[in-house]
């Protein structure tokens, strides 16, 4: 199975994302103005995966879907490359080559994709790099037997950069670059994007629950934290990326805490730091429980990877 399977429906796509303890799911729909929210779940995995999925996929008639699934953090690597200059048939083979010593699991074991990540324009025989996206094939077998086992037509697997950047393109700036920042159970992930592609992707080492804690020099330790990744993505995406100016940082809904953190960020960035809430980017008016700060994030990514739209062709 392809991470990024061309497919066709005219529903839409259906998102299926386990969230820490909880399933996620949901189906967007776009038109001449915000995409509307058409479906919209989240409950607790209260017995099993599976049996929680098959549930909820009865009562979303998920069978009327392109169905997609979220990897969590932890299940996937994702690695960036210089582009090998081989025809497009043999680049997933040259791209598998060059990631023989980078993966923590052997390469022969592996499900591959690759991202383009655009070069400077201005500068069309500099060499450019590629996002290789690689997950152990066992992890995948296991999605796709757990699919089959609850008789849901699994289409694609998607990856939660994808779907950060999905929101991201929405809420960007022409001709600059966009800064997005989210928590959930698995921690947080900054993203960089311009004109609705992904530039670059980091991990924060930092849960949602972390920004929670009511120990409040523990608070401050995470917050340092959160800011010194920040500030050295943004110094790395400069560098690497100079063609381009971040506009500003957003932070993903998430309640008080996400309020700290916006006026911690601020006082020590030199780049707007805002929240958003899913009002800014969906049309909710069919799903209002959506106004919670907790729906907010525990349902941020898996919208997100239902704004998915058919990918070009590497």
């Amino acid at each position: 199975m392809q991470f990024f399977k061309r497919n066709r429906k005219a529903e839409g796509w259906l998102v299926l994302a386990a969230q820490g303890r909880h399933l996620c799911a949901a189906s967007v729909i776009r038109g001449a103005g915000k995409p509307a929210v058409a479906r919209a779940a989240c409950v607790e995995i209260a017995q099993s995966l599976p049996a929680t999925l098959e549930k909820m996929a009865k009562e979303l008639d998920a069978a009327r879907y392109n169905c997609s699934h979220l990897l969590e953090a932890g299940e996937y690597q994702m690695v960036a490359v210089e582009a090998p200059n081989v025809p497009s048939n043999e680049l997933k083979t040259a791209i598998r080559w060059r990631l023989k010593d980078l993966l923590d699991f052997h390469v022969d074991d592996a499900t591959l994709d690759v991202l383009n990540i655009p070069a400077d324009k201005n500068a069309p025989t500099r060499s450019h790099s590629m996002y290789a996206v690689a997950a152990r094939n066992q992890v995948v077998q296991k999605r796709q037997e757990l699919f089959e086992q609850t008789r849901i037509n699994l289409s694609v697997i998607d990856i939660p950069e994808m779907a950060q950047r999905n929101i991201a393109a929405l809420l960007e700036t022409e001709g600059r670059a966009l800064a997005l920042l989210s928590f959930d159970a698995q921690g947080g992930l900054l993203t960089f994007t311009a004109g609705g592609e992904l530039y670059l992707a980091r991990r924060i080492d930092v849960s949602a629950e972390q920004l929670t804690q009511a120990d409040e020099a523990q608070r401050a330790t995470v917050l340092e934290r959160i800011v010194l990744e920040v500030q050295r993505s943004l110094d790395h995406f400069e560098r690497q990326y100079h063609f381009i100016s971040v506009v500003k940082l957003l932070l993903a809904p998430g309640g008080e805490s996400i309020s700290a953190l916006r006026n911690y960020l601020g006082s020590n960035l030199y780049l707007p730091v805002e929240c958003i809430a899913l009002q800014d980017v969906f049309d909710t008016s069919a799903a209002p429980w959506l106004a919670t700060p907790q729906a907010q994030q525990q349902m941020f990514l898996t919208l997100g990877a239902a704004l998915r739209q058919e990918e070009r062709v590497l």
